[in-house]
């Protein structure tokens, strides 16, 4: 990549935060708490940052770095996501760089005399790579700026991502005690916040905590019954050549998955840490650098990863937390567009989940709040109210609408019923069967199925053979769930996900405890997600104006865009966001004035691509 002249801060414009905002990144104004928080760290403040992905997190320390002497030093678990904001940064004009296992020798000593010789405004460091006594020499002897501690959940044993090499990074307290720190993340609940500042010593500074509500992004949840099958329906309905990310559990589910997808004809590309890691690296450059690409993946994939237009990020598997699901789902839409977070989710995901909770070697500390985030995100999955403030809620975060209108709970309200006799038949089943059986077992007894399994154990001549007739498999295995949801039923991670009552289920089963169910009308989910919704219409607008404005001129824009990230070597959104492109073809900009007016156009751009921009908008018909 042929690298742009970076600023020149002898001669860059006055060094105000709103005047480096405009002229450096071409945005007209801050979003949120970005003003607070900036002005505090440039003033040389500590602080701790929860503010969700898109929601401008990264600007709360590359400004401060522009503003403040020195190089602002960034840690990063992330390569991608240090490849991604040093183009941006350098696209804007600004001198960053990387340090971290992709470069040579010949190349990191390079970064390291630029660092000592104060040509740095930023440089993201892995934090292995930073802890290194050479690391930590180098940085005694340069002039910083700040630290910012990225992903900072990574530090937290109650986190979603804990990393052990993020827990040394107390020593930059010690060892810099006069450089301000600002720890960032997406997600943390109270525990992992109290945490992180704990670990990373900011247990004095504020703390800055953004909504987390992110409006654009629709929240769906569906049985699963055929989970392929249901993503492929939903990828062909709603969005057919869209860029996506797919969450599967296992390598080989991830690869069966790409694979079919595939065969469908959509462009599916896998990525797990069993590929060859060249493969692995080409899947991740073809998801971030061309359009429409879906990436199916372990939960490796995707922190950090600056793509803007993900439109849909679909789970196959249940997450282990309500935390990891918010970060995942929050690469979905971070340009503020119409965007979806689809799971599929079925008991066997329950039932999964608690067996790798139970197997694993943590100590009971450990589990029990596995557990409890577990069930936490079960409880979101089970819900009959607004998934959007039960999710939020959980963050401690409040909203005075008791309807999103944009998740499906709120677009199609499930119907609730009195279930108490239903659960009392399926427990009273488990009882009667002893405890020893999962669900495919019970389900054939309750509905009078008279399988070899059930005459091996002379099951139909059980009182329970037969009566719950009313319902069929797929009915019950509704109710089956929530019963576990619910914790009236466990699953036994000893006996192969059999299934066993808890104490709760005696108050079921004497009539003294209320169970209330949900049930979906058949077809009704999948109309409902078609459908528009109050919360996301300024979304869909902002969505369509670009080309509604003028096709002809969206269109031609995207393929320079293309052709530009191409010969530089960086992905599309780098050159140009969405966001800008759309600004471009509804105004149509005649001059290089009009043109410096519209978000995400700054001086660095325009002086490299304005003549350029402006003759293809003049020689373009509407």
């Amino acid at each position: 990549m042929t690298a742009q002249p970076a600023l020149d801060r002898a001669s860059a414009p006055p060094r105000d935060a709103l005047s480096v905002l405009n002229h450096v990144f071409g945005l007209p104004g801050f979003r949120g708490a970005q003003e607070e928080i900036i002005r505090h760290v440039a003033d040389g403040g500590n602080c701790l940052v929860l503010m969700p992905t898109g929601g401008g997190k990264s600007m709360c320390y590359q400004l401060p770095s522009l503003l403040r002497d020195g190089c602002g030093i960034v840690v990063s678990p992330l390569i991608a996501l240090m490849r991604d904001q040093v183009a941006g940064l350098t696209e804007a004009g600004v001198n960053a760089a990387v340090l971290n296992s992709t470069l040579s020798y010949q190349e990191a000593s390079e970064v390291e005399r630029r660092l000592l010789a104060g040509d740095l405004d930023l440089l993201y460091v892995a934090p292995e790579r930073l802890l290194t006594p050479r690391c930590l020499n180098l940085l005694g002897q340069a002039k910083i700026a700040l630290f910012a501690i990225d992903e900072a959940h990574c530090v937290s044993q109650w986190g979603h991502d804990f990393r052990p090499e993020y827990i040394g990074l107390s020593a930059l307290a010690e060892r810099f005690p006069n450089v301000p720190r600002i720890a960032l993340t997406a997600t943390a609940d109270a525990m992992t916040r109290k945490e992180i500042a704990e670990r990373l010593q900011l247990v004095d500074a504020p703390e800055f905590v953004a909504s987390f509500d992110r409006p654009n992004i629709r929240y769906e949840i569906v049985d699963k019954q055929n989970a392929t099958t249901q993503l492929k329906n939903l990828i062909a309905e709603r969005h057919p050549g869209d860029a996506g990310v797919v969450y599967c559990l296992s390598r080989a589910k991830v690869e069966d998955v790409a694979a079919s997808l595939s065969d469908a004809g959509i462009l599916a590309l896998p990525y797990h840490a069993g590929l060859d890691a060249s493969v692995r690296a080409r899947n991740q450059d073809r998801f971030i650098n061309e359009d429409g690409v879906v990436i199916v993946a372990t939960i490796a994939f995707g922190m950090g990863i600056d793509k803007p237009d993900v439109r849909f990020v679909a789970h196959l598997d249940l997450p282990k937390s309500v935390e990891a699901y918010y970060q995942e789902t929050g690469r979905a839409g971070r340009d503020g567009k119409p965007s979806t977070a689809w799971m599929a989710y079925g008991l066997s995901d329950i039932v999964q989940q608690r067996r790798m909770i139970d197997e694993s070697t943590g100590s009971d500390a450990f589990k029990r709040v596995s557990i409890g985030k577990l069930d936490a995100l079960v409880a979101l999955a089970e819900t009959v109210h607004c998934r959007r403030q039960r999710l939020l809620g959980y963050f401690g975060e409040t909203q005075g609408s008791e309807s999103c209108g944009n998740c499906d709970n709120c677009l199609t309200p499930p119907r609730i019923r009195d279930g108490k006799v239903l659960a009392q038949k399926l427990l009273s089943c488990v009882y009667r069967t002893g405890q020893r059986f999962g669900a495919m077992h019970l389900i054939d007894v309750l509905v009078g199925r008279l399988t070899e399994r059930v005459k091996q154990f002379n099951h139909e001549q059980l009182s329970v053979f037969g009566i719950g007739r009313e319902l069929n498999e797929k009915q019950w295995r509704a109710v089956l769930r929530q019963l576990v949801a619910m914790g009236h039923l466990r699953a036994d991670s000893d006996a192969f996900g059999a299934l066993k009552l808890t104490e709760s289920a005696r108050g079921v089963l004497k009539g003294e405890t209320a169970v209330m169910l949900r049930e979906q009308p058949e077809g009704a989910r999948n109309r409902a997600i078609r459908g528009k919704s109050r919360r996301g219409e300024l979304a869909q607008a902002a969505d369509s104006k670009g080309a509604a404005a003028n096709p002809t001129l969206h269109a031609a824009l995207r393929a320079w865009r293309s052709e530009v990230a191409r010969q530089r070597g960086v992905p599309a959104y780098v050159v140009l966001h969405d966001s800008t492109i759309d600004g471009i073809a509804a105004m149509r900009p005649d001059t290089l004035d009009d043109l410096r007016g519209i978000a995400g156009i700054g001086d660095k751009k325009l002086e490299h691509y304005g003549t350029e921009l402006i003759r293809l908008v003049n020689r373009t018909e509407g």
